[in-house]
C-alpha cells in the first residue's frame, strides 16, 4: 500500500496503527536528482577552475619571464668589452629601477677572474652564481636567496667579441608582482565559479521541482483513487482477522456448551436409567438452542462486513406480531412509532433479535406487549414493554448470561436475552432493561446503529 493507507481495525474495536515504511516519492526523487547534479556540478567546477587556474597562473609566469628575457636579451645588446677588459655598457639601462637602491628589480654581470658589474639597485648585495648549466640558452628559475624578497631569475652565459671570457648576465625582479596578480586571479576565479555553482544548483533544483511537477500531480491523483481501494483491504483483512478470533472462540464455547449435555447423556446411559429418553430429549432440546445461539452469532458477525445491510424496523416487527399472535392467543401485542426507521441490520439478524425480544415479553408478561420505535440522533430505540412483574435492578444483568432464568415454571433455555445482546454488539448495538412506567413490568431498550 502507499503512504495513505488506511489505519487497520482490529478485533477488539481499537484501531491499530500500519506499520511505518520508508517514504519513497517525488520527493525522495527530486532530492536525489538534486543531490547528483550538485555532485557533479561541483566536481566539474573544481576541474574546471583547477585547469583555468594552471593556464592563467602559467599565462602570468611567462608574460614576466618574456618581460625578463626581453630586458636580459637588450642588456647583452648594449654590452663591450672595455680597454680594461671589463664589461659595460654602449647606452644607459632605460629602467631607471635599476639605480634605485633595493627597488626590486637588478642585473649582475659577472664572469671567471673578473670583478662583478653589478646594477646600483642591489646595493651591498649581490646574486648568486651557481653552475647550473654550461650552455648559451636562456634560463629562467625562482630563488629565495634575498630574505623576505623573493626573485625570478632571468640568466644566459654569452662570450662578448674581444674576450674570452664567459659572462654570466642575470637579471632578476622581485614575485611580488606576479604573486599578487596570481592571488587576485585565483580570488576572482574561486567567487566566480562559486557564484556559477549556486547559480547552477539554483537552475538545477528549479528545473528538477517544475520538472517533476506533472508527476506530482499523477501521484496524488494515483492516491486519491487507490485509497479507497486501501482501505477495503485493510477492512477485509481485519474482518478476516475478527472472524478467524470469533470462530476459534465460538468452537471453543460451543465445545464446553454441549460437554454437560453429553455428559448428562452418557451417564445416564451408562446407568440404564429409567428417564432415559427423557434425559436425552431434554438435553438435546438444550444442544439445540446451544448450536442455534452460536450459529446465530456466527451468521451475524458473517453478515456485518456487508457496508450495505438495512432493514426496517416496522416491517420486522409486523413478521413477529403476526407470529407471537399465532402462539399466544391470550397476548395482545401492539406497536407503534416511526415506521420509516431504517437500522444497519441484516432482516434475520433483526427479525431474531425482536423475536426473542417480544416472545420473552409474551411469555412473561400479564397478557399485554407494546413496542415502540424511536429514533435517537445516529440510532434507533425499540423499546418492548411488558405488563408483567419485571425483573429487579439488582437481578437484570445476570438475566443476560446464557441459561439464566427467573422463572423455572415456563419452558425455556435462558438463551433468549444473551442471543440478543451478543448479535446486538456484533453491529455496534446494545441493549438495556428499564422498568416501564405504562405498563409496570420490564421494558428492554435494544438501540442499533440508524440505517
Amino acid at each position: 500500500m502507499n503512504d495513505q493507507t488506511a489505519p487497520v481495525t482490529a478485533a477488539d474495536g481499537q484501531a491499530v496503527a500500519p506499520p511505518k515504511r520508508k517514504a519513497s516519492g517525488v520527493g525522495s526523487l527530486t532530492r536525489r536528482m538534486i543531490v547528483v547534479a550538485a555532485f557533479w556540478i561541483t566536481t566539474l567546477l573544481l576541474l574546471g577552475g583547477f585547469g583555468l587556474d594552471r593556464v592563467l597562473s602559467r599565462s602570468i609566469v611567462q608574460n614576466f619571464d618574456d618581460q625578463l628575457k626581453y630586458v636580459l636579451n637588450a642588456m647583452i645588446a648594449a654590452s663591450e668589452i672595455g680597454p680594461d677588459g671589463e664589461v659595460r655598457f654602449n647606452r644607459p639601462p632605460a629602467d631607471q629601477r635599476f639605480i634605485e637602491p633595493y627597488s626590486g628589480v637588478y642585473f649582475q654581470v659577472s664572469g671567471e677572474g673578473a670583478d662583478t658589474f653589478p646594477s646600483r639597485s642591489l646595493w651591498d648585495r649581490r646574486l648568486r652564481v651557481q653552475d647550473r648549466h654550461q650552455d648559451i640558452d636562456v634560463h629562467t628559475y625562482d630563488s629565495d636567496e634575498f630574505d623576505g624578497e623573493p626573485l625570478r631569475i632571468s640568466e644566459r652565459d654569452v662570450i662578448l667579441p674581444g674576450s674570452k671570457v664567459r659572462w654570466r648576465f642575470q637579471v632578476a625582479q622581485s614575485r611580488e608582482m606576479i604573486d599578487a596578480q596570481i592571488k587576485q586571479l585565483r580570488s576572482t576565479l574561486f567567487w566566480s565559479f562559486f557564484a556559477l555553482g549556486i547559480g547552477l544548483l539554483i537552475l538545477a533544483a528549479l528545473q528538477t521541482f517544475y520538472g517533476l511537477w506533472p508527476l506530482r500531480r499523477v501521484r496524488q491523483d494515483v492516491a486519491d483513487e487507490v485509497k479507497p481501494l486501501t482501505e477495503e483491504i485493510n477492512q477485509l483483512l481485519a474482518h478476516s482477522e475478527e472472524q478467524a478470533e470469533e470462530a476459534r472462540r465460538h468452537a471453543g464455547n460451543l465445545a464446553h456448551a454441549l460437554k454437560t449435555p453429553l455428559t448428562v447423556i452418557t451417564n445416564a446411559a451408562t446407568a440404564d436409567a429409567p428417564d432415559l429418553s427423557e434425559t436425552v430429549r431434554r438435553e438435546a432440546i438444550v444442544m439445540r438452542r446451544q448450536v442455534d445461539h452460536h450459529l446465530a452469532r456466527a451468521r451475524a458477525i458473517g453478515r456485518r462486513a456487508s457496508a450495505h445491510a438495512r432493514a426496517t424496523v416496522w416491517d420486522s416487527l409486523e413478521s413477529v406480531q403476526r407470529a407471537v399472535d399465532r402462539l399466544y392467543e391470550n397476548v395482545t401485542v401492539d406497536i407503534a412509532g416511526d415506521k420509516t426507521a431504517q437500522v444497519r441490520v441484516e432482516r434475520q439478524d433483526l427479525d431474531e433479535m425482536l423475536g426473542n425480544l417480544v416472545e420473552n415479553a409474551a411469555k412473561y408478561g400479564g397478557g399485554r406487549v407494546f413496542v415502540t420505535v424511536e429514533p435517537n440522533g445516529g440510532l434507533v430505540d425499540i423499546l418492548v414493554e411488558d405488563d408483567g412483574k419485571g425483573i429487579p435492578a439488582q437481578q437484570r444483568e445476570a438475566i443476560f448470561q446464557r441459561g439464566a432464568r427467573l422463572d423455572t415454571d415456563k419452558p425455556g433455555t435462558g438463551l433468549g436475552l444473551a442471543i440478543v445482546r451478543d448479535v446486538a454488539e456484533i453491529y455496534g448495538g446494545k441493549i438495556t432493561l428499564e422498568e416501564s412506567e405504562d405498563l409496570g413490568g420490564l421494558l428492554a431498550r435494544l438501540s442499533l446503529p440508524a440505517g
